[in-house]
C-alpha cells in the first residue's frame, strides 16, 4: 500500500513538472511576436529589437549558476516556486511597459521573465531525471520536453491571434497622422500585450500555489565521488555543456533564418514563409513524441548520433541545392533536432550524484549559445548569403555527434562492467 502511495506521489509529481516544460516553452516562443511587435510599437531598429532575444539567454548565462546553488541549499521544490513566482513577477510588469511604452521596461520585464525560467529549467530538467528509474531519466526528459515542443508550435499561434495587430503604417500614412493620432496609435499597439501578459501571470500564480500545496518528494542523490569536488572535473558534463551550447546556436540560427532562407532559396513570400516555419515547428513537437517512443527500442546515446548524423546531411542539401526541395529539408532538420536538448542535458548529468544540482547549472548556462552563434551566422551572411550561412549551424553539430559518440562508448563500458 505505501508503495503504490509512493508510486502515485511520483507520478503526480512528474506531471507537475510536466507542465512546467510547457509553461516555458510558451513564454520563449511569444518572443518571435514580441520582436515584431515591439520594433513597431516603441519604434525600433532591428538591432535594437534582437535585443529581445538578448534579454532572455543573458538571464539563463547569468543566473543558471545561482540557480544551482539555490536548489542545493533549498531543493528542488524552492527552486522550481522561486521560478514560478519571478516568472509571473515579469509578466505582470508588461502591463506598466506597455502603459509607458518604455522598450528598456519591456527589457527588464523580458529579463525577470528569463530569470524565473532558468529556475524552472536548472530544477525541472535535472528534477525529472533523477524522479523514477534513473535508467529511464532520459525517457522522462524527452517525453515531458515534447510538452515543451507543443508550447512552441502553440505560442506563435495564440500570440498572433492576440498580440499582432496586422496594422502597419506606411511611411505616407505615418507623415499624414498629427502627433496625438501617431502617439495613439502607438499606445493601441503597445496595450495590445497587457491582458495577454496579465493571463499568463495569472495561470503562472496558479501553478505556483499548486506546487505549493503539492508533495514534491526531494531527491537525495547519492553521494558518488567526491560531493564536494568541483564539477569542472566530470569529463562528460564538459562535454555536454559543449554539446548543448552549439545546439542550441544552432537551434536558433536554423529557426531565426527560415524565412530569409525561404525567400532567397524557393521565393517564398513572407507570410507564406511563416506558415511553412509554423508546420516546421509542428514537426519538431511530432519529433520529440516520436523520439520518445524510438528510446524504449534504442539507446539515447545511438539515436542522439543516428540524428545528428541526419541533421548535418539534411542541412547539406539545404546549402547544395535551391527550390523547395532546399526548403523541405531545412523543416526537416526540425524534426531530428527534436530530441537533442533533453537527450544531452539527460545523459550530461547521468551518475553526477549530489553534483547534480551544480552540473545542470552549467549545462543551462549553455543555453547562451542561442545568443552568440547567431550573429556569427549573420556575418556569415553578410560576406557571402544566407544559404551559405548555414553552413554554421551545420559545423555545430559536429559538436553533437561527438558528444554522443562518447556516451554510447561510455555506455558499453558499464554493460561490460555490469556483465
Amino acid at each position: 500500500m505505501n508503495k503504490a502511495l509512493s508510486a502515485n506521489k511520483t507520478t503526480l509529481a512528474i506531471g507537475l513538472i510536466t507542465a512546467l516544460f510547457f509553461l516555458w516553452g510558451f513564454a520563449l516562443n511569444l518572443n518571435p511576436i514580441l520582436i515584431p511587435h515591439l520594433k513597431k510599437a516603441c519604434r525600433l531598429s532591428d538591432v535594437q529589437s534582437a535585443f529581445i532575444d538578448s534579454a532572455s539567454y543573458i538571464a539563463y548565462f547569468l543566473l543558471a549558476l545561482p540557480a544551482g546553488r539555490f536548489m542545493y541549499k533549498y531543493g528542488y521544490k524552492g527552486g522550481i516556486l522561486l521560478g514560478l513566482l519571478l516568472f509571473a513577477a515579469g509578466a505582470v510588469l508588461f502591463y506598466p511597459a506597455a502603459a509607458t511604452r518604455s522598450y528598456l521596461f519591456f527589457l527588464c520585464a523580458l529579463f525577470i521573465i528569463a530569470s524565473g525560467l532558468t529556475f524552472l529549467e536548472t530544477a525541472a530538467n535535472s528534477y525529472i531525471t533523477v524522479l523514477g528509474d534513473p535508467a529511464k531519466g532520459a525517457y522522462r526528459l524527452n517525453l515531458a520536453q515534447s510538452f515543451n515542443g507543443l508550447a512552441a508550435f502553440m505560442a506563435p499561434l495564440i500570440g498572433g491571434r492576440y498580440i499582432l495587430s496586422g496594422k502597419a503604417l506606411t511611411a505616407s500614412q505615418e507623415a499624414g497622422m498629427s502627433a496625438g493620432q501617431l502617439d495613439d496609435y502607438l499606445k493601441a499597439e503597445a496595450s495590445s500585450v497587457q491582458l495577454p501578459f496579465l493571463i499568463i501571470a495569472l495561470v503562472v500564480l496558479s501553478v505556483a500555489v499548486l506546487v505549493w500545496r503539492t508533495y514534491l518528494p526531494e531527491i537525495k542523490e547519492e553521494e558518488t565521488g567526491n560531493a564536494n569536488g568541483s564539477v569542472l572535473n566530470e569529463k562528460n558534463l564538459l562535454l555536454g555543456v559543449g554539446a548543448q551550447f552549439f545546439y542550441v546556436g544552432a537551434q536558433v540560427c536554423i529557426s531565426s533564418f527560415f524565412i530569409r532562407f525561404s525567400q532567397r532559396v524557393a521565393g517564398i513570400e513572407e507570410v507564406q514563409a511563416a506558415y511553412l516555419l509554423s508546420a516546421a515547428l509542428l514537426m519538431f513537437m511530432v519529433g520529440r513524441f516520436a523520439g520518445t517512443l524510438l528510446m524504449r527500442f534504442m539507446a539515447p546515446p545511438r539515436l542522439l548520433v543516428i540524428y545528428s548524423i541526419l541533421v548535418m546531411l539534411l542541412l547539406a542539401v539545404a546549402i547544395s541545392t535551391t527550390g523547395i526541395t532546399a526548403v523541405y529539408a531545412l523543416m526537416a532538420v526540425e524534426f531530428f533536432m527534436s530530441i537533442m536538448f533533453p537527450t544531452i542535458f539527460a545523459l550530461s548529468v547521468k551518475d553526477l550524484g549530489a553534483k547534480t544540482k551544480k552540473g545542470s547549472s552549467l549545462v543551462i548556462m549553455a543555453i547562451v549559445g542561442g545568443a552568440i552563434l547567431p550573429v556569427v551566422m549573420g556575418r556569415v551572411s553578410d560576406a557571402s548569403n544566407i544559404q551559405q550561412a548555414y553552413i554554421v549551424p551545420a559545423i555545430c553539430f559536429i559538436a553533437v555527434l561527438y558528444f554522443g559518440i562518447k556516451n554510447i562508448a561510455v555506455t558499453k563500458v558499464e554493460l561490460s562492467a555490469s556483465h
